[in-house]
């Protein structure tokens, strides 16, 4: 069992580091669904990182994932400049017009030379979450990312099912979603997957309090990584090895 924890600040990485997560996906603005974040916080990341992997996403705005070829020139330099920092990974992925796999992720898979590509959720507004995952296997991702085309993971957990089933462990199938150790366990018996993936964010008291982010309850600041979450979580994932 693996276990990924996404996360958005060198805070984050520094918790998922001593938790023992197995990857982080390091991302910027959570309250947006995840953006790509910075060179300097990816270099950071892999600089404080001996243990875990960092998997970078590769989004260059909110919203849904068909790109202009703009924007798909600006996430192929971006994941670039990912391997180049270090990176062990990316996660990424771009539909066509009609909710397919669109071909220019064969230039996201090039353009990682050899790091492990994750097929983020896109595949959870796909036309079909089985033909996408075919075309992922096809492509070359390493994994998938899904919360089974439902808010939660436990939600979502028949269809993760049947997808974990007909990778066949061609590709890995990673259950992510409103996922925490409360949960985990009941989604790792549901869904057959052999790895997690969980953002485990609390609020956090701050001084500005005009910026809060987005969503942040009245008094906080914003939202960053639960330590006490992330030790948990991967211990209860590590008790199911």
């Amino acid at each position: 069992m693996r276990v990924e924890i996404c996360v958005e600040s060198v805070g984050g990485v520094r918790v998922a580091e001593e938790a023992g997560a197995d990857r982080i996906e390091l991302c910027g603005g959570l309250s947006d669904g995840g953006l790509t974040p910075s060179v300097a916080l990816i270099e950071r990341a892999v600089a404080l990182t001996a243990k875990t992997q960092v998997h970078v996403l590769i989004r260059p705005r909110a919203g849904d994932f068909r790109y202009s070829a703009d924007e798909v020139s600006v996430m192929v330099r971006d994941i670039e400049a990912a391997r180049a920092a270090g990176a062990d990974g990316v996660v990424v992925g771009a539909l066509d017009a009609a909710g397919a796999l669109d071909p220019v992720n064969a230039a996201f898979l090039e353009a990682a030379q050899g790091l492990a590509v994750t097929l983020h959720r896109a595949i959870d507004v796909s036309a079909s979450a089985q033909r996408t995952l075919d075309r992922a296997i096809a492509f070359g991702f390493a994994r998938v990312l899904t919360s089974g085309r439902q808010r939660s993971a436990l939600e979502g957990a028949t269809v993760i099912r049947d997808l974990v089933r007909q990778a066949a462990g061609s590709i890995e199938v990673m259950a992510g979603g409103g996922i925490w150790p409360s949960n985990v366990g009941e989604v790792i018996d549901a869904t057959g997957v052999s790895a997690v993936h969980a953002a485990v964010r609390t609020p956090v008291s701050g001084a500005a309090d005009l910026f809060a982010g987005i969503g942040v309850p009245q008094g906080f600041d914003r939202f960053d990584t639960d330590p006490e979450a992330a030790v948990a979580l991967c211990e209860l994932v590590r008790g199911r090895s």
